[in-house]
């Protein structure tokens, strides 16, 4: 199914958007799109919406399979104005949002659907889910001019930390919130802003009336930005991404400094949740 723009897609999209949850995926280059909906399509979405510039070819087998959307994801703020009119067109869905050549993981995510861990995260009570973006990176460089391999793909297996997240108002800590940091934004940050250094992403969430992504990737209902309930540790997950690596090789003011990503805490990716249960960079709360 296809749409020539976000307002037809709003407009003529019910069937879409008639139950969740449904991902919502932003093509900026043509950079393994394949892959990346192949990877949610298995994950068991009931639909997968991708966002992209005309002319974008698809594999067969996954062009039959998901809901595509034309839409320029390239100017500036087009995710969080697509996710927002997303939210207003589909209160109470599960929505779940990310680029290309980032890929979804959650505690079990091999034996068990997105589903049946957003009924149980519903079920405790909870509307959002904090995910970490951890930065996924070709381990030669040489080979693979733009770092994206998923045969090569390494990580940091340390070097993760968190700080309080301050009201902006009250200079206080806010409750059960914090900013994360670790990966590539951390080890180059002389090359990333300031405000693009956090690696947390609040990604899954059920849409709501009056609620919006703001442009840090945080909710404008404080609540959602939360990591757990006041009761107990809640379920995390971890989208692996190639995206910070891609733009620090595409950058002309650091692809010239940057010989190899990997140091002496790069570890291959495993494209296994255990491997990111066991690294701590996802929870299962109560879940097992």
């Amino acid at each position: 199914m296809r749409f020539g723009s976000l307002s037809e897609f709003l407009t003529k999209g019910e069937a879409v958007l008639a139950k969740g949850p449904v991902a919502l995926i932003f093509a900026e280059d043509e950079i393994e799109v394949d892959s990346t909906l192949r990877h949610h399509l298995s994950c068991g979405f009931k639909a997968v919406v991708l966002f992209a510039q005309p002319g974008l070819d698809l594999a067969p087998d996954v062009a039959e399979r998901i809901t595509v959307v034309t839409y320029d994801t390239l100017a500036d703020g087009a995710l969080f104005r697509a996710v927002n009119a997303v939210i207003e067109k589909a209160p109470g869905l599960w929505l779940y949002y990310c680029y290309n050549a980032e890929y979804l993981f959650y505690p079990f995510c091999e034996t068990r659907t997105i589903g049946e861990m957003l009924t149980f995260h519903g079920e405790e009570r909870r509307d959002a889910m904090l995910t970490y973006v951890i930065d996924l990176y070709a381990g030669d460089l040489y080979a693979h001019r733009d770092a994206v391999s998923l045969e090569d793909a390494h990580l940091d297996k340390s070097g993760y930390y968190a700080l309080a997240r301050n009201d902006p108002a009250t200079k206080q800590p806010r409750e059960r919130q914090l900013d994360f940091f670790g990966g590539l934004r951390w080890r180059y940050e002389e090359h990333i802003p300031a405000p693009r250094r956090k690696i947390d992403r609040i990604a899954l969430f059920r849409a709501a009336p009056g609620v919006a992504l703001r442009e840090d990737h945080t909710f404008t209902d404080e609540e959602y930005n939360t990591y757990a309930c006041p009761w107990h540790h809640n379920l995390t997950a971890a989208i692996c991404s190639f995206r910070t690596a891609k733009a620090l090789k595409r950058n002309p003011g650091s692809t010239f400094d940057i010989e190899t990503f990997r140091w002496h805490n790069s570890v291959p990716f495993e494209w296994h949740s255990r491997q990111l249960l066991d690294l701590g960079l996802m929870e299962p709360g109560q879940w097992f």
